[in-house]
């Protein structure tokens, strides 16, 4: 009786370890890929660094949940933006990723009034779209 109840602890902790795990396989996605719609004054971004650190720009990025820093350069071409080149500066936003969820980013072009000069205030960046989509880290150190 008492090995039968110590391999049922057994089973049951093994599973609880393999639950574990297969939590850490999934992820959430933050894409920067998708245009935007330019009649709501969105554009694209380009990500620069994730967390504090320079990153090579690609169409998405698959991470745990939780709170992650995106630094984001704008792609705003519009004949109302009057901004010396020295204004565009890049910004940061912060995403609450949770599992299982994509988020599209893009940059708010503000039309409230006529920016020009070297006025970083023209722009903002921000969640556009979230959208459901399953993902999954191949492995835990991907």
């Amino acid at each position: 009786m008492r090995n039968i109840a110590l391999l049922a602890i057994s089973v049951v902790l093994l599973q609880g370890c393999a639950t574990s795990t297969e939590d850490e396989l999934i992820c959430g996605s933050v894409a920067s890929y998708i245009t935007p719609p330019v009649t709501d004054s969105l554009y694209r971004v380009v990500v620069t660094h994730l967390n504090g650190k320079p990153v090579i720009s690609r169409p998405y990025y698959k991470l745990p949940a939780g709170e992650h820093q995106f630094t984001v350069a704008e792609l705003i071409e519009s004949p109302e933006l009057k901004v010396k080149l020295a204004a565009r500066q890049t910004k940061t936003i912060l995403v609450e990723v949770e599992r299982e969820q994509r988020y599209h980013l893009a940059a708010e072009f503000k039309l409230d009034k006529v920016y020009n000069g070297l006025n970083t205030d023209y722009w903002q960046p921000v969640v556009w779209k979230k959208e459901s989509y399953e993902c999954a880290f191949a492995n835990p150190m991907e």
